[in-house]
């Protein structure tokens, strides 16, 4: 499985292109699809990406689910999971250009607030990609949050 680690940030040109991390690229190169799958997080103000084998996987696995439980009347009907409906309808495919950039939507872009810079954030077999300043108090929030739940305050 592949895995997305560490925080990079990147300058976002006027054309909305911006350089996704050569670590991201490299974990990417064996996909399907030569680029990223993405659509708004639908908790944060962040742009979900991961693979086009990934989006496959959730597909397939939704296909051999509705079969499983004899419920394929119900797929073919329009039936089934709404978030899965729902996410399907949102997500963008964003190809590599030569160069390894891709064009962020305006779209996506203003729902994470993303003006000249992105900050790509790794999340195991998938990322984010935000605003930096935005994932900076995000992750200065988390990280106190689990200090208190830590009971002492000063660290983990």
């Amino acid at each position: 499985m592949t895995a997305f680690l560490s925080t990079y940030v990147n300058k976002v040109d006027r054309k909305k292109r911006v350089s996704v991390p050569a670590p991201f690229r490299a974990a990417l190169a064996g996909s399907s699809f030569g680029g990223l799958i993405v659509y708004p997080s639908l908790r944060e103000s962040a742009i979900e990406a991961f693979s086009r084998d990934v989006l496959e996987q959730l597909n397939n696995r939704r296909m051999s689910r509705s079969l499983e439980g004899d419920d394929f009347e119900q797929l073919l009907l329009g039936g089934g999971d709404g978030l899965i409906d729902a996410v399907m309808a949102m997500v963008h495919e964003l190809p590599f250009d030569p160069e390894g950039r891709v064009v962020l939507p305006s779209a996506l872009a203003a729902h994470a607030g993303i003006t000249d810079r992105a900050a790509f954030v790794g999340r195991g077999n998938r990322f984010q990609i935000w605003a930096p300043e935005a994932f900076q108090a995000h992750q200065d929030e988390a990280i106190d949050a689990l200090r208190r739940r830590a009971g002492n305050g000063d660290g983990p």
